[in-house]
């Protein structure tokens, strides 16, 4: 990330260097982590059918690698001093880091997680949607023709896979023990979800539903704010 240049608009606002670093990494991660994920389900499709106790290696190394990132990330957000406008991001990350610790030491679940990971494969279309407008990308169609694909992948990657492991928890895990904890988790981050859903919609196909968003700096924020 600190090799590759800087757009000159992230140049020209200190604020922005930071943020455009630390979505560079998280790029790298959607990358790596969605396509494992996809991998991982696409070489044993029969974990599909044995969520709660379903193990493969792949999977295993794939929550621990994802566990990392969030880690380092969660660990740059507060070392760089952006605790305040990344919060949302911290209580995500720690909900995920605590979740994926008790699938990693148990070694239950672990095809729920891999499906959570799924996420990364619209992430990518994501993290492109806010670089490119840190970037003032000149391509306004580039910008539209990632508009619709980042919204097909939303519905896809996240909002299915989350809506299926909610529905799955919901009727056959039981609400004690650690499947109380990630089924907590699970709707905890239902909620965050359809919150960044809307956030999206307002932005890029709503705009004038848009409230407070007008003169906002937003350079050290890290989640979709506009």
């Amino acid at each position: 990330a600190l090799a590759l240049p800087q757009p000159a608009a992230v140049r020209s606002r200190p604020g922005r260097v930071w943020r455009w670093w630390n979505l560079l990494v998280s790029f790298a991660h959607s990358v790596l982590a969605g396509l494992w994920a996809l991998f991982s389900l696409w070489h044993s499709p029969e974990l599909l059918s044995n969520i709660q106790d379903g193990y493969s290696v792949s999977g295993h190394l794939l929550v621990c690698f994802s566990s990392g990132y969030f880690i380092h990330d969660t660990l740059d957000i507060i070392f760089n001093h952006q605790s305040r406008s990344s919060w949302e991001y911290l209580v995500h990350h720690a909900m995920a880091i605590s979740a994926f610790v008790s699938l990693i030491i148990t070694g239950r679940f672990l095809v729920a997680a891999v499906l959570l990971l799924l996420v990364e494969v619209s992430n990518i279309f994501l993290t492109v949607r806010m670089l490119l407008k840190m970037s003032n990308v000149p391509s306004p169609a580039l910008y539209e023709a990632n508009k619709y694909i980042n919204l097909v992948m939303y519905f896809a990657f996240r909002l299915a896979p989350q809506a299926y492991l909610t529905w799955y928890f919901l009727r056959y895990v039981e609400v004690q023990g650690q499947g109380a904890f990630l089924t907590a988790n699970l709707l905890l981050l239902d909620a965050m979800i359809l919150m960044y859903f809307s956030r999206l919609l307002r932005s890029d196909f709503f705009p004038s539903l848009r409230k407070g968003s007008a003169g906002r700096d937003v350079d050290g924020e890290k989640f979709l704010i506009d």
